[in-house]
């Protein structure tokens, strides 16, 4: 154990975000007697969704409930839960990290987690952001089941467009296709839409027509209006990585956005920085994201354990590590 680092850091553990992975974080931390104190903005992702699916035990559960949950555990057990925003990021794993809050205050911490998620670059067409997590959908595994049998419009902005077509036709046969900024579809893929019955309209979108959160029609550049009862979409997924950035790392690039490299237990390239959930997972859902954060968790753990382990036996004396002769 470093005792610059436990003279000047109060906490073995800063954890910046509360979402599924952070909180999941603290837990595991705090039931191994760790101090942790968890920095939230409050800006989960999945907020505008009614429910989060595919997690057992909890489908369908409102986000917001979720974390609440999560967050009165964690405190349980006896972690700190801040809500607080990170604007800096400081030190490195021998004297410590040093992060400083919006409001200037500062948390000190001998390791760091950044659980920050990542932003949905969705789209520059009107009516898209209104709808978004509603009815303007981008995961048929999020959502799928709830707009089956529907007729579902799926807006090409790449070419992965093709393959949200393939999987959100399995759920409806109503499937159209509107090519708006994406390149023309190679002949395999027009032999596949054609195969499945799926239309595909030429054309730039100018707007989604919605009525609160719910879309009722596609309307081209042309005027053109096609009713719809869901839009797909494909966003750019960039991770809230700048304070990985300030502490040393860099950014990976992935077709579908930006990342922070991290090995399979959440550890960076930089010494005690560790990430979790969607900040180095693009495509993880929630119950992979919390599940990340208890690998994240544990990983810190060990490692704190074989270093204070370590440092104990570096300061033990020749007559403590050595049994007295026999008289």
């Amino acid at each position: 154990m470093d005792t610059t680092t436990e003279k000047n850091a109060p906490y073995d553990v800063a954890i910046v975000g509360g979402g599924p992975a952070g909180l999941s974080a603290a837990v595991t931390l705090a039931r191994s007697l760790r101090s942790v104190v968890v920095l939230d903005a409050g800006e989960p992702r999945n907020a505008p969704a009614e429910g989060a699916h595919n997690l057992l035990g909890r489908e369908g559960v409102p986000p917001r409930e979720l974390l609440a949950t999560g967050r009165a555990e964690a405190e349980g057990y006896g972690a700190e839960v801040r809500d607080a925003r990170v604007a800096r990021a400081d030190g490195d794993a021998g004297s410590g990290f040093t992060l400083t809050l919006d409001d200037g205050g500062t948390v000190r911490a001998r390791r760091v987690l950044l659980a920050t998620g990542l932003v949905d670059e969705l789209p520059d067409v009107p009516g898209v952001r209104e709808g978004w997590g509603s009815s303007v959908l981008h995961c048929p595994f999020c959502h799928g089941w709830e707009v089956r049998g529907q007729r579902i419009a799926v807006l090409a902005t790449g070419p992965a467009a093709a393959h949200q077509v393939l999987l959100f036709r399995q759920l409806t046969p109503h499937v159209t296709l509107f090519q708006h900024t994406a390149p023309e579809p190679d002949d395999a893929t027009w032999e596949q839409l054609s195969a499945l019955g799926v239309r595909v309209v030429e054309g730039e979108v100018a707007r989604l027509d919605v009525d609160g959160r719910s879309v009722r029609s596609v309307v081209l550049a042309d005027g053109t209006s096609f009713p719809v009862d869901a839009v797909v979409v494909g966003p750019r997924f960039v991770a809230r990585g700048e304070l990985f950035e300030q502490l040393g790392g860099t950014l990976e690039e992935h077709p579908a956005g930006r990342f922070v490299p991290a090995d399979p237990r959440g550890a960076t390239a930089v010494p005690g920085v560790w990430a979790a959930g969607n900040s180095s997972d693009l495509m993880a859902q929630v119950g992979a994201s919390a599940a990340a954060g208890v690998m994240a968790g544990a990983g810190i753990h060990g490692e704190f354990a074989q270093a204070d382990a370590a440092a104990v036996a570096r300061r033990r004396t020749p007559f403590a590590t050595h049994a007295e002769p026999a008289v």
